[in-house]
């Protein structure tokens, strides 16, 4: 199956999701004026993906904002990661940074809702700076 590879942009996310390489994660920000015509594609590329997925499929979000309208149709992207798991074992991770409640509580929310592995993986932005 074909890569969907995206290029993130100031009001998108990078979708990196390519089956062949077992990579397949979505991170930044995601705010996009019209979030169902920027979701769409992916959707229809889990859908796709459902056929003949990978054996095992880790999922990554890697998100450091999303609006409201974003956070539908995430929810959309995992309800199909969802459909996914009958075909293949599949696994989200959820990453988060260690101050940022509302976006653990946010995958937490998620979490319940579907019937997939879901780990949840705490960083800290503070570590990525460094004043030597």
């Amino acid at each position: 199956m074909k890569p969907l590879i995206i290029d993130p942009t100031e009001d998108t996310p990078m979708i990196y999701f390519h089956p062949q390489e077992g990579r397949f994660e979505i991170s930044k920000s995601s705010l996009p004026e019209n979030a169902v015509e920027f979701y769409n594609p992916i959707i229809q590329w889990l859908k796709a993906y459902s056929v003949s997925p990978n054996k095992q499929t880790v999922f990554d979000f890697n998100l450091e904002y999303l609006n409201t309208a974003s956070s539908k149709q995430v929810f959309e992207v995992i309800m199909q990661i969802n459909n996914i798991s009958h075909n293949s074992d599949v696994t989200i991770r959820w990453h988060y940074d260690s101050i940022d409640e509302d976006m653990l509580g946010l995958g937490t929310r998620f979490s319940h809702l579907v019937n997939v592995n879901f780990e949840f993986v705490e960083y800290d932005s503070d570590d990525a700076l460094d004043f030597e």
